[in-house]
């Protein structure tokens, strides 16, 4: 058996971050104790309508978040428990929303630094409905092999060592949360382990007090003895020794009482916790503590050390009188293992996982991104630029300094070619009709073809094709001709050979300027001698221009598209924005610009005529 946390525990957590921490360490205790998870919702406003997934074995659970404890209560009538890990400043409104909530029996108050004057209050509404109320600055409570609420009982390894995937006979009453830990250890190790075991908080004014769980502890047959782990300030222990000296009890007392070194302290020293603080006239000290303990029939060691023979001996006595059988213990290899994250277990070398993808340009697993080996701060450092990230990325090599300053020219002279083409017309369409910029812009993007900027594939395809085959211009254009069509990056709808496109001027100049091969712009350059003789505008464009260059610099063909979008979309975010800094309304095209071709007005006949 046990006390407050059972099978039937059913639980609510209130809060953020932490409570999800808390429903994993609760999800590791059920996975051992081979129980379902206890965690059925969480109560957290700004997450509202969403579910968290909590790792449970080798499976994800998906727990709901719900606005008020009152919506899940209704949601799952099971729900008898709530652990509150909600912030002080708003934790008395929280906790006492599910004090009054019919369907909740416990609560387990985590929060620390809550005003005593609300834990009073809180104390006295729990008190007046029956209910009980744990903490505040409570660890937990957990019930071996049955129940855990909170992170009490550590790491899945200690709640290995501690035995707590079965019940022992020992119970533990702590008001540290660190000791309790330790407490459930000497128990599984001089003894048989525990029952149940409760952090009651190290404030001044704890909603639950020892004799209250010393109490329940007296009800539970399988709890034989009780370790109570006691500290200066107060007067809880006192209480204690009170209730366990009034009568004869079923259950054995053992105690400590942490603080003598008060003694060669200045009087009033306040400690670790709220509530560990010696009174005037040395109320409260430990001493007067272990001696109201021992006076009443408490078994209380001299020092700490001497609780685990003390445990030991208890135990045994217990074993000679017939009060606990000896029992044959699981070996802990018998117990399931918690499954490792995949990461960790490939580190490992226990699992291999076949990968969904490859990389082989960026590496993100370390403090940074590695660009093809390249750490991204080094490559800046070392004075780097754009150019040089592109080169890696689409192609896997450090460009030389003229490779980067054509690229540089490249997304200059082809970052924008104003409002009134295909992709720039799109977003800003998109943007006057409020889109947000990631949408707006994708919107101009997609314009992106055969029409429109995808040409620069297309030329560099047919260009590289020419030089490949040793072509003459001649036999290229009438290979073009026959089995292709137009050349992809001729022609040109507003330039010409009397109004050149200055951009494949400068593009162009430059290039030829470094001295550097370039068959593939010799070849484009003398297919356009001989379009522009036959039409004017049957110029080489800056598609067909980047084209040649980009291949002559040895990118793969399929990426010289990506230079067009990486520098068209420079001008579509531009315009984008250029369109909300003025407030621009939604575009309606104007009637003008539409020729109506339809049928003119007629009569609509009759339907049973049609």
């Amino acid at each position: 058996m046990s006390i407050v946390a059972n099978k039937d525990t059913r639980v609510v957590i209130q809060g953020g971050p932490a409570g999800v921490n808390a429903a994993r360490r609760m999800a590791e205790f059920c996975h051992l104790a081979n129980t379902p998870l206890n965690v059925l919702a969480f109560v957290f406003p700004p997450d509202a309508g969403k579910t968290v997934d909590i790792p449970f074995g080798g499976a994800l659970a998906s727990v709901p978040v719900f606005k008020t404890v009152a919506e899940a209560t209704g949601a799952f009538p099971a729900i008898n428990t709530a652990l509150v890990y909600i912030g002080p400043n708003r934790a008395f409104k929280g906790t006492m929303e599910s004090l009054t909530n019919p369907a909740i029996k416990v609560v387990s108050m985590i929060t620390e630094g809550v005003p005593e004057k609300d834990a009073k209050l809180l104390t006295l509404e729990a008190k007046k409905l029956g209910k009980t109320f744990n903490g505040p600055s409570s660890i937990g409570i957990i019930s071996a092999g049955e129940s855990r609420l909170g992170v009490v009982g550590g790491s899945y390894d200690n709640l290995i060592l501690c035995k707590l995937h079965r019940p022992g006979s020992f119970g533990v009453i702590t008001k540290s949360g660190g000791l309790s830990n330790e407490i459930m250890w000497i128990c599984s190790q001089f003894a048989d382990g525990v029952t149940t075991a409760i952090g009651i908080g190290g404030d001044a004014y704890p909603g639950s007090d020892y004799v209250t769980y010393l109490e329940m502890f007296e009800n539970d047959p399988q709890t034989k003895a009780v370790v109570m782990v006691g500290e200066m300030g107060g007067d809880l222990e006192e209480r204690a020794a009170a209730w366990y000296g009034e009568k004869k009890r079923r259950i054995k007392l053992i105690s400590v009482v942490s603080g003598y070194c008060q003694e060669k302290l200045p009087k009033g020293m306040k400690f670790g916790h709220a509530g560990a603080k010696e009174g005037k006239h040395g109320e409260g000290s430990a001493r007067s503590k272990a001696d109201a303990l021992r006076n009443a029939g408490v078994s209380v060691p001299a020092t700490f050390g001497g609780l685990g023979p003390e445990i030991k001996k208890t135990y045994e006595d217990f074993l000679k009188d017939g009060t606990i059988k000896a029992s044959a213990d699981e070996e802990a290899k018998d117990l399931p293992s918690l499954p490792k994250p995949v990461e960790e277990a490939m580190k490992s070398g226990d699992v291999f996982a076949a990968p969904l993808l490859k990389s082989t340009i960026c590496d993100d697993r370390g403090d940074e991104p590695q660009y093809v080996g390249y750490p991204a701060s080094e490559l800046i450092n070392k004075g780097y630029q754009i150019p040089h990230v592109i080169g890696l990325l689409w192609d896997k090599r450090l460009v030389s300094p003229v490779e980067a300053e054509i690229i540089k020219r490249i997304v200059m002279l082809s970052a924008d070619h104003g409002p009134c083409v295909s992709g720039a017309l799109v977003t800003i369409i998109a943007a006057c009709a409020g889109i947000q910029m990631s949408q707006a812009v994708a919107a101009g993007l997609i314009m992106i073809g055969p029409r429109f900027g995808g040409a620069v594939t297309g030329a560099g395809t047919w260009f590289k094709y020419g030089v490949e085959h040793k072509m003459t211009p001649e036999d290229f254009l009438a290979h073009m001709k026959k089995n292709v069509g137009p050349v992809p990056g001729i022609g040109h709808r507003v330039k010409s050979v009397s109004n050149p496109d200055k951009r494949v001027q400068e593009l162009v100049g430059f290039v030829k300027s470094q001295g550097i091969p370039t068959p593939h712009l010799d070849f484009a350059l003398s297919v356009e001698k001989i379009t522009t003789a036959k039409k004017g505008t049957l110029i080489l464009n800056v598609d067909g221009a980047m084209a040649a260059i980009l291949v002559d610099m040895s990118f793969p063909v399929d990426a010289l598209n990506g230079f067009f979008i990486l520098s068209r979309t420079i001008g579509l975010i531009g315009h984008w924005v250029d369109q909300k800094r003025q407030g621009s309304r939604l575009v309606r095209l104007y009637k003008y610009l539409a020729n109506y071709v339809t049928t003119k007005k007629r009569e609509v006949p009759p339907l049973d005529s049609v």
